[in-house]
């Protein structure tokens, strides 16, 4: 099965500037681009909106292929959420991990699905967008290391290996757990393995992995007969950051920031639907599933049960923010080199 890497093309933002200038001579219209594949609409927002009040057409970018975290999105669109909202909404597989967040700051689709880290580095790289939602929480993201390891805590990465994708990111968090831990930063050998994750810690080519998912790669090692322990960054000085957020552009917001709050209406619904009824939710999930990215339903599964407490905001609503987050993981952003010192949090987020 193919290696769950949304994440890994992200970091490439300069190429953004180049694709906006090109969307400012192309137009803004959100169909009929050949970076993306639409999913199947679902039928329901087809039928419960008369000829006389059309439904608002809202189109969404997956941050990659449809799997159990876009649960909330495909139920919304099954049950009618989004059609009781008045929305018709589209959702489009990018052709590659770094369509999203340049295709919504470029004005090709309304809505994406993107990181925290990413946003704010984004606004660094002066790219108009902005996050409306926290969908994921906290880290998906761990460092792994094989169950039977030596290798307990941060600290005891000294004078190993770390397979990584050679994105600064994943360096930035392996370097601030070490060091809260202890240990030295110094003394890590990183490994650029690609995307090559998974055989790079099942074949010991590496003493241990950052950019490997909780709800996808470890749970695969597992079925694999490759059991990894997973360290949390959270509990090791790297902020406890945002895993997904749902994104727009500035402009997108103050052109449609009625049919935005809808959005989020529905999606809630979706979520507290997918928490009720998740093996139901879990069917709908796989009605969707890309022909180029079979999903495996054992998997999806154990995925769904390590999301949903993750993806929990409490008392309060499905996806709101929190400012505090946002300011420390700007600040260790900043404090590591990823981010202009001027940038601003508050900048970078919004509640609606």
């Amino acid at each position: 099965m193919k290696s769950f890497v949304r994440i890994k093309t992200l970091l490439l933002l300069p190429a953004i500037s180049l694709l906006l200038l090109t969307a400012a001579c192309g137009g803004s219209s959100p169909s009929g681009d050949s970076a993306a594949s639409a999913a199947p609409s679902g039928s329901a927002a087809s039928q419960a909106t008369s000829p006389a009040e059309p439904a608002h057409k809202l189109t969404l970018m997956l941050d990659w292929y449809p799997n159990a975290v876009h649960s909330f999105l495909y139920t919304a669109q099954e049950k009618g959420f989004f059609a009781k909202q008045g929305l018709d909404v589209e959702i489009q597989m990018p052709a590659d991990t770094n369509d999203a967040l340049k295709l919504v700051a470029a004005g090709k689709v309304d809505l994406a699905l993107s990181y925290q880290p990413q946003v704010l580095m984004a606004r660094g790289e002066k790219i108009p967008v902005k996050a409306l939602a926290s969908i994921v929480r906290h880290p998906l993201t761990h460092l792994m290391v094989p169950a039977d390891s030596s290798i307990h805590t941060p600290k005891d990465l000294a004078g190993k290996s770390v397979g990584y994708s050679s994105i600064p990111l994943y360096e930035a968090m392996v370097k601030t757990m070490v060091k809260a831990d202890g240990g030295d930063p110094e003394k890590i050998n990183f490994v650029d393995v690609g995307y090559d994750l998974i055989p790079a810690i099942s074949t010991g080519q590496t003493d241990a992995i950052m950019g490997g998912f909780i709800n996808h790669e470890q749970l695969i090692l597992q079925k694999e007969g490759h059991p990894v322990n997973s360290i949390d960054p959270a509990k090791y000085g790297v902020p406890d950051y945002s895993e997904l957020v749902l994104v727009a552009s500035d402009e997108g917001i103050g052109q449609h920031k009625e049919d935005f709050v809808k959005f989020l209406a529905a999606i809630r619904e979706g979520q507290a639907y997918v928490k009720a009824h998740p093996e139901e939710a879990l069917s709908i999930l796989l009605a969707h599933e890309d022909g180029t990215a079979p999903l495996d339903k054992e998997i999806e599964k154990q995925s769904l049960n390590v999301l949903l407490p993750l993806m929990d905001a409490g008392d309060k609503n499905f996806g709101i923010q929190d400012a505090d987050s946002w300011d420390k993981v700007r600040q260790w952003l900043a404090d590591n080199g990823l981010l202009p010192a001027e940038i601003k949090a508050e900048d970078a987020f919004v509640n609606l």
